[in-house]
């Protein structure tokens, strides 16, 4: 019998099989060309009604979480807004799903149609809290679990919050394979799935993306049903693009078109998220600028030939805020409103207390998730650690924090403030991108109108890019 090969080389050669074999998704349907290809076709052919999503979220302890207004809080951000100023705060509290994070929500359905496919487990690859959620279900089902998670520098010493994440994976039952940061994470994800036959529970498929639209839905009618009227602004944590990329198309299936979808990440800029040197420089793992900038501007450099999760398609605006105005806004949701939640899901509330200024009072921001803490995802660890790491962190203006040397935190409330993204820049990155996979002089009308639609613009706009890209 001949021993297949499985080096380097030959296994990301096999992916696309290995992906098909592993996530019933045969993408080759929907493709196009090298750039477009069936979006819309390729979400509906995972053949789940919002119902039936809710119906099997509901069997494993999914969905239907509270939407709280956070009082005290609003209170707070209207004594420092101008008059008029202060919209109310709403806060989406995800840390009631089964795993303590929305993450449960993508896992739900991935883990269900594995079960119902007669796969024997399910593997995921992942810094932790969609690992979690992963275990959380596939226990639930009956299906074992493998979880491939990056935790350590080439040194051995891991991050506080993905030891913890690696903790939670095996306390559901998961078997966790733990590795340095570098490029073998894909490699092993590859391998393990050949070897094993397991379902991919990618972050990435339709499956995952398609159960966050639950949660758009749900802020959609909670908001109506408490105060007769849609949301002003929806603000997401953005890292990979499908908590945004759900979110926003169940808002739009609950007619919330006119509804701001605001992504939010933590600038971790100049922090290279594949260095070994860089990996335990940063005090958050995920909701920050190293994924959230990347996977804005080219999707399908994920997990899978085609992403699922296409945060330009749906983004009205992206904010960036700091390390340390995170820390200081959990210090006070605990302090005003009574509950402790990780810092990586109030990311998008600090960038909610900046918006809140500036909106007018009558108006409503939801913050539509919250993730669970304690032990190494608490913000007071991930400060230790940080000082262990050689990072200054101090009391002072938020805008002298420098990613991988200093965490200035907040002195008053006043002082955070977050940044605007430009969306410009994000789109023409993308278009440079989409022109190392077809140059832009073979683009056909297909590939402008595809283009135009994930970046939310118009074929005008593409077209006039086109031409600044050739140099005509």
């Amino acid at each position: 019998m001949t021993q297949r090969d499985n080096s380097y080389a030959a296994v990301m050669a096999r992916k696309n099989e290995i992906m098909k074999t592993s996530t019933g998704i045969d993408y080759n349907t929907y493709a196009q060309s090298a750039i477009a290809f069936d979006y819309e076709k390729m979400m509906a052919d995972t053949g789940y009604t919002h119902e039936e999503i809710a119906r099997i979220q509901s069997e494993t302890k999914v969905g239907n979480t509270p939407l709280y207004e956070l009082r005290n809080l609003t209170a707070a951000v209207r004594r420092i807004s101008p008059p008029g100023k202060g919209a109310t705060i709403l806060l989406k509290d995800e840390a009631a799903n089964a795993s303590g994070s929305f993450k449960a929500r993508r896992a739900s359905v991935s883990v269900f149609e594995a079960a119902q496919k007669g796969y024997k487990g399910v593997i995921a690859a992942t810094s932790g809290n969609y690992g979690a959620a992963v275990a959380s279900q596939a226990v639930q089902r009956g299906l074992k679990c493998i979880v491939i998670q990056e935790v350590y520098d080439s040194r051995g010493v891991g991050q506080p919050e993905i030891i913890e994440k690696g903790r939670k994976c095996e306390a559901y039952g998961a078997e966790v394979i733990k590795l340095t940061v570098g490029p073998e994470l894909f490699y092993i994800h590859l391998l393990t799935l050949e070897q094993t036959g397991f379902f991919n529970s990618s972050l990435y498929t339709p499956f995952a993306v398609k159960g966050v639209e639950t949660l758009g839905i749900e802020i959609a009618h909670q908001v109506q049903e408490r105060y007769n009227r849609k949301p002003d602004a929806v603000i997401v944590t953005h890292a990979g693009g499908g908590n945004l990329t759900g979110t926003a198309r169940g808002l739009l299936a609950a007619g919330c078109a006119d509804t701001r979808v605001v992504a939010c990440s933590v600038d971790l800029s100049g922090l290279h998220m594949a260095s070994d040197t860089d990996f335990n420089k940063k005090s958050f793992t995920t909701g920050h600028t190293g994924f959230g900038v990347p996977f804005a501007t080219w999707p399908d450099r994920a997990d899978v030939p085609r992403n699922a999760a296409r945060s330009l398609r749906y983004m009205d605006e992206y904010q960036l805020v700091t390390q340390g105005e995170v820390f200081y806004v959990t210090e006070l949701l605990t302090k005003l409103e009574g509950i402790e939640r990780g810092p990586a899901g109030n990311t998008s509330l600090t960038a909610a207390i900046a918006m809140a200024r500036q909106m007018d009072e009558d108006q409503i921001v939801v913050v539509q998730e919250t993730e669970y803490t304690g032990a190494g995802k608490h913000h007071n660890s991930q400060l230790s650690f940080a000082r262990e790491n050689g990072i200054e962190v101090r009391r002072g203006d938020p805008s002298e924090n420098f990613p991988g040397k200093s965490i200035v935190i907040p002195e008053n409330l006043s002082q955070v403030m977050g940044r605007p993204q430009d969306m410009i820049q994000l789109r023409q990155s993308y278009l440079k991108n989409a022109a190392k996979q077809l140059p832009v002089a073979s683009w056909s009308e297909a590939d402008v109108q595809f283009l135009a639609e994930d970046l939310k613009t118009d074929p005008q706009w593409i077209r006039s890019q086109m031409g600044s890209m050739t140099g005509e």
